[in-house]
């Protein structure tokens, strides 16, 4: 802190704690805290030496450019585990107003018509979801999956162990490859982190190889998928409907998804809980108190693990 004779570290924040105020409040008594927005590669080239660390409010953290950190020995963390069942439920909601096509009678009963024109929907027990990405928030939904009859497939970088520990031995998950997921799959609920490997991973190409009358859920990046691409199946009917929370170009949504009646629509809120974003808060303040005490973050982003576990 500039004119500050503390010999206390100092800590520089992006954003205000709005929930875990206690708890931000005793992170004074071991560090000088400044709060100040995105952590580019540009930012990053600026920052002196003596920052080491840098506590991410966020399981997902497409805002910090990992690697230009990791070259300058800037441990990163992020709130893995604290997003999980907040999220996973937001993608189930998504999941169930996807497969009753429900924005249509809630329309219409809010325009006096009561149910109007309702098409009838689906149920999970006759059908196949596909987890596209098992970490925690993966491995939650299809743990509610299961609860509701879905049978259950995924894919990942590589099969998940464990899992015949976590489900029922008639419900565990099955690996399958990309390919097969987009293939086989009756509804697909996206799980994966944003990066350079999955900017765009479900474009046309994709969309095509998939069933006739799929259904979509997005709780996890908007651009892990191309928008125009997924408006333009949904109007085509390839598309039976989808369940979204995160857009592409955030807080901008395709004009073709808002006027869809197969569209329910949530505006990034799969963390909006008051119990989840204490939790996030105080995770980010156990981070930076760990950093400072104990010279590592509790929650190191995998990225890194291999590079800075023991910085």
């Amino acid at each position: 802190m500039a004119g500050s004779t503390s010999q206390k570290p100092g800590v520089l924040m992006l954003g205000i704690v709005h929930h875990a105020k206690a708890e931000f409040e005793k992170l004074s008594e071991v560090a000088d805290v400044v709060i100040t927005g995105r952590f580019d590669a540009e930012l990053v080239s600026h920052l002196p030496s003596s920052i080491k660390f840098i506590s991410h409010n966020g399981a997902g953290y497409d805002q910090i450019d990992i690697q230009p950190c990791t070259d300058k020995k800037i441990s990163v963390s992020n709130t893995p585990k604290a997003v999980d069942a907040a999220t996973a439920n937001t993608a189930i909601f998504l999941i169930l107003g996807a497969l009753r096509r429900a924005w249509i009678p809630q329309l219409a009963l809010r325009e006096g018509k009561w149910r109007g024109e309702s098409p009838l929907g689906r149920d999970p027990h006759t059908l196949t979801l596909g987890v596209l990405g098992m970490g925690g928030i993966g491995t939650a939904t299809a743990k509610r999956a299961a609860a509701l009859g879905f049978k259950l497939q995924y894919h990942n970088r590589k099969p998940v162990d464990g899992l015949d520990r976590q489900f029922a031995s008639n419900e565990v998950p099955k690996y399958v490859g990309f390919e097969e997921l987009l293939q086989s799959s009756d509804v697909i609920s996206v799980h994966l982190p944003l990066g350079p490997a999955t900017q765009g991973l479900i474009g046309k190409k994709e969309l095509s190889s998939m069933k006739d009358g799929v259904i979509i859920v997005n709780t996890a990046r908007g651009a892990i998928i191309d928008e125009e691409a997924l408006a333009e199946s949904l109007e085509s009917g390839k598309v039976w409907s989808v369940g979204l929370d995160v857009f592409e170009q955030e807080p901008k949504i395709n004009p073709k998804l808002i006027s869809h009646p197969g569209a329910v629509l949530l505006p990034h809120i799969g963390t909006a809980t008051i119990d989840t974003q204490k939790e996030m808060e105080i995770l980010v303040i156990d981070n930076v108190k760990s950093a400072i005490t104990q010279g590592k973050f509790l929650t190191l982003v995998p990225e890194q693990k291999p590079l800075l576990a023991k910085v």
